[in-house]
């Protein structure tokens, strides 16, 4: 059902497209397609050139390193463990 939607709106856009499209001349065809890729080789340059610009800058929360700790274990054993000392000393073993 999702498929047949998703279907249904690429052939739409597709016969949008391809009308819009014919009605331009094979010369406007060509600058819109070398206007379109300057304006988009613009944006990619400037997001690419700010993003590195703009990296480490003190906009926002600062990244904060902090160390790991060690976790706090119980040293006791409860008589709740799962693996009774006779099983673990087998499986230890080998048998």
């Amino acid at each position: 059902m999702i498929r047949k939607f998703i279907n249904k709106i690429n052939e739409w856009t597709e016969d949008t497209l391809r009308d819009l499209l014919e009605r331009i001349t094979p010369g406007g065809r060509f600058y819109l397609v070398v206007t379109m890729l300057f304006v988009f080789t613009g944006l990619s340059i400037y997001m690419t050139v700010s993003s590195i610009y703009n990296f480490g800058k003190d906009r926002g929360e600062q990244m904060q390193i902090e160390r790991i700790e060690a976790l706090k274990i119980r040293a006791e054993q409860t008589g709740n463990d799962s693996i009774k000392n006779k099983q673990l000393n087998d499986f230890k073993n080998g048998k």
